[in-house]
């Protein structure tokens, strides 16, 4: 699916991130990638070792883009809408987490 000409909410954008984010693989990715960076934060701020906090756009973009390039065969929105994008992984995050989205959706 091609990106709306111009997405000028969140409210807009994330239903075209769901559709973005069909394959099971992709959502699973996904994920990981937002869960291990939430625990990555968290252990580097318990632990003081705030030199560990560079690695979390490798691994909260490096599971991402893994499925986006070889599962979804789509490019990640991250490049047209940023914050768009970064908020929805959280929001899927936990509602994957919660049971109100599925990691299956087909």
């Amino acid at each position: 699916m091609a990106t709306p000409t111009r997405i000028s909410s969140f409210r807009e954008f994330y239903p075209f991130y769901l559709l973005e984010h069909q394959n099971t693989t992709s959502r699973v990715l996904h994920f990981t990638g937002t869960g291990l960076l939430l625990l990555l934060m968290l252990v580097a701020f318990l632990l003081g070792q705030y030199g560990w906090l560079w690695w979390l756009p490798v691994i909260g973009y490096g599971f991402a883009w893994v499925g986006h390039f070889f599962f979804e065969k789509n490019k990640p929105a991250t490049f047209r809408y940023p914050i768009y994008s970064l908020a929805s992984d959280f929001v899927l995050f936990f509602q994957l987490l919660t049971g109100k989205q599925k990691f299956k959706v087909k």
